[in-house]
């Protein structure tokens, strides 16, 4: 008699993925108001939090900032703003609504806008 084999059905249960090695080891540091707020203010101009930041000071001595440059910053914040804006446009003439002359005209100066940051960023980068 043959064996049936079944189907086994794997389920994603979705979430974050497990971590190889998890972190579950506490470690308590003593210190003053001053020293907590210095450490606090330190960290947060490192951009990340206590935890991390102390645990890359106590292994490696010293912290690695990862920072974007002012530059690509300002460039991301431009391109969202113009993002919603074509959104917007975007959604009224799929409501087949007519652009009106203030729409067409927002529209122009995106247009012009993102010609403008792609020459920057062109510029950037040579």
């Amino acid at each position: 008699m043959e064996k049936e084999t079944q189907k086994v059905r794997v389920v994603n249960k979705g979430g974050r993925p497990k971590a190889q090695i998890k972190r579950d080891c506490q470690l308590t540091v003593m210190c003053n108001i001053i020293e907590k707020k210095m450490i606090q203010a330190n960290a947060r101009r490192a951009r990340t939090n206590v935890s991390i930041y102390l645990r890359q000071v106590g292994l490696n001595g010293r912290i690695t900032v990862k920072t974007l440059p002012k530059e690509v910053l300002q460039f991301t914040g431009t391109l969202n703003h113009m993002a919603a804006n074509l959104n917007q446009i975007a959604r009224k003439r799929n409501k087949s609504e007519d652009l009106n002359t203030l729409d067409r005209a927002l529209l122009n100066q995106e247009v012009r806008g993102l010609q403008s940051i792609v020459k920057e960023v062109k510029n950037y980068l040579a």
